[in-house]
């Protein structure tokens, strides 16, 4: 009996989003049209790697694959928000609190350890290009990507069941634009000694992530300023400029928002810091992509113009 009550609350407030009649529209159609162009963005990029032939190799593979997380990634957290600048009541049940946290999550675990192998493929096109196509066949860059999908939902099912049993007696008021852990597990009436550990948890894969990832790239950038030719190093930098980039941008929104511990910011920054990293770092990713490489921008205008395209060609 004393446990129905400890899990009586079935739904949870965000707080931090402003009410309508102070300005929720004027933060509404900006969030909209970041949202429209994340997922026009990276559908493209997507149907591009896909339909274009001169795209079908291991390294455009995931970076279809990616953008195409990017979507679902984005379509996790920001329908939501945007019903909630509309909407007086901004409350999640419990259930849906719990659904949001684990895709948004398992979404952004798969995406870093995509970056991981894209990291490793790169490192084994540029640092050893003999045995690249022996080594990276079509069939371990479609098991590398279906492997990197399974680990990302399943690494974190186990800690989203666990939450689930948790008993909730006492606020349900989420000061946070999202759900997220540490702002779930402060409401849960259970030690508080269990956020410290969670998150020690989070930051080590995070590490760990980040290390073999920059190791990975420094390894690449050793070897193309060693190319005697200059022309050599351009080709060889340009496919890996835009990886790098991601990469940062990735792990810059990741780190300003895990690898805090016990640092505190003010409830705007924390909201602001919240915003980048599950908003704007998929933004730009389609930009970057697009802007930096010739072949996709190719594809991507094939795509989109396919007459001209043909015409061209012919010419």
């Amino acid at each position: 009996m004393r446990h129905e009550n400890l899990s009586s609350v079935t739904e949870f407030i965000f707080i931090g989003f402003p009410k309508l009649q102070d300005g929720g529209l004027l933060y509404f159609f900006p969030l909209l049209f970041i949202y429209i162009f994340i997922v026009i963005g990276n559908l493209l990029i997507f149907c591009a790697g896909r339909m274009d032939t001169r795209l079908h190799n291991p390294m455009y593979n995931f970076i279809s694959l990616f953008s195409f997380l990017e979507i679902w990634y984005t379509t996790a957290t920001i329908p939501k928000m945007l019903s909630n600048l509309l909407s007086e009541q901004k409350t999640i049940s419990f259930v849906g609190c719990l659904m949001q946290l684990y895709f948004f999550h398992s979404l952004g675990n798969t995406e870093g350890t995509l970056l991981t192998v894209m990291a490793i493929d790169r490192y084994l096109a540029i640092c050893n290009p003999l045995h690249y196509p022996t080594i990276m066949t079509p069939q371990l860059c479609a098991q590398l990507s279906a492997g990197s999908c399974v680990f990302g939902f399943l690494i974190l099912l186990p800690e989203v069941v666990w939450i689930s049993t948790l008993p909730f007696c006492g606020s349900n008021q989420i000061h946070q634009l999202f759900c997220d852990f540490t702002p779930l597990l402060r409401l849960a009436c259970t030690d508080a000694s269990v956020i410290l550990v969670q998150d020690v948890v989070h930051a080590l894969a995070i590490l760990t992530t980040a290390l073999i990832i920059s190791l990975s790239y420094i390894r690449i950038i050793v070897v193309i300023v060693c190319i005697p030719s200059g022309e050599g190093r351009k080709k060889a930098f340009s496919t890996c400029a835009a990886h790098i980039a991601v990469f940062l941008l990735f792990i810059g929104s990741v780190a300003l928002m895990y690898l805090r511990f016990s640092a505190t910011y003010t409830p705007f920054w924390d909201m602001a810091i919240a915003l980048a990293f599950s908003v704007l770092s998929p933004f730009f990713n389609p930009i970057i992509y697009s802007l930096r490489n010739k072949d996709m921008k190719d594809a991507i205008k094939k795509l989109l113009c396919p007459q001209k395209s043909f015409h061209m060609s012919a010419k």
